[in-house]
């Protein structure tokens, strides 16, 4: 009766959990990397099957007010040279720029149209951001549990805050003992499933959880992305001046 009774209060104590909390203790679980550089691939297949392949450098600082990302294009030669510099912003839209090498030009990507498809792939630019529990509402309250890969996990949904925002809502899986994110919906703005991404073959660098893998399947037309994270060093000294609008030039 006694072990009942405990089953019964620890599982009451899981669902007692709001979503917000845990969304956060999911933030705060990838946090104090400082800043980070990689190599990335990325993989577009179709819905025939069909793959094109790419590969470009990465590199993140983190930051109180939020984190700045700069991704450049390496191959292949089509795109090679094109570079994407991101400000997240925790009580505003983000701050995105594309360069364009063939047009020697740094585009501005207004806030309205981070919903569109970045370089062909079925990521957005709003997937590109960083994610901070305060651009999101929470009317879920308490989270509920779910199963992922036939174990339990944590269940929340989430809104967008953005009105620019592409989706509707979002639905997440949270591993409860790591609390690293595994798997996301993405709901359309007619609030239908467009998209599934799975987070992966996480790892610790230097004590930090690291990513080291998406897919993201568009269910609406059969196309998937895969973001494969290669060679991650963390704290390795860059800072603000590496993120500023001129070396998207240089």
């Amino acid at each position: 009766m006694r072990i009942l009774l405990l089953f019964v209060l620890t599982l009451s104590s899981l669902y007692a959990i709001s979503y917000k909390a845990l969304a956060q203790k999911s933030d705060d679980a990838t946090a104090g990397f400082q800043d980070a550089q990689s190599t990335m691939s990325m993989t577009l297949i179709n819905a025939s099957g069909q793959k094109r392949e790419r590969l470009m450098a990465m590199k993140v600082l983190e930051g109180k007010s939020g984190d700045k990302s700069l991704m450049e294009f390496l191959s292949p030669a089509d795109v090679k040279g094109t570079k994407f510099l991101n400000y997240e912003h925790i009580n505003k839209e983000d701050d995105q720029w594309l360069y364009l090498p063939a047009l020697k030009r740094i585009k501005r990507i207004a806030s309205k149209n981070k919903s569109g498809a970045f370089m062909g792939s079925e990521f957005s630019y709003e997937d590109l951001s960083a994610f901070n529990v305060n651009k999101y509402r929470y009317p879920s309250g308490e989270v509920t549990m779910g199963m992922f890969e036939s174990k339990e996990v944590y269940l929340g949904e989430s809104i967008p805050v953005s009105k620019y925002s592409g989706y509707t809502k979002l639905k997440t899986w949270i591993d409860p003992k790591t609390f690293l994110i595994l798997k996301i919906e993405y709901y359309d703005r007619k609030n239908e499933l467009l998209k599934t991404a799975l987070f992966e073959d996480y790892k610790q660098i230097k004590g930090v959880w690291r990513m080291g893998k998406i897919i993201m399947s568009n269910v609406q037309n059969d196309k998937k992305t895969i973001l494969v994270w290669n060679d991650e060093r963390i704290k390795t000294g860059l800072s603000d001046k590496d993120f500023q609008k001129r070396v998207l030039k240089r």
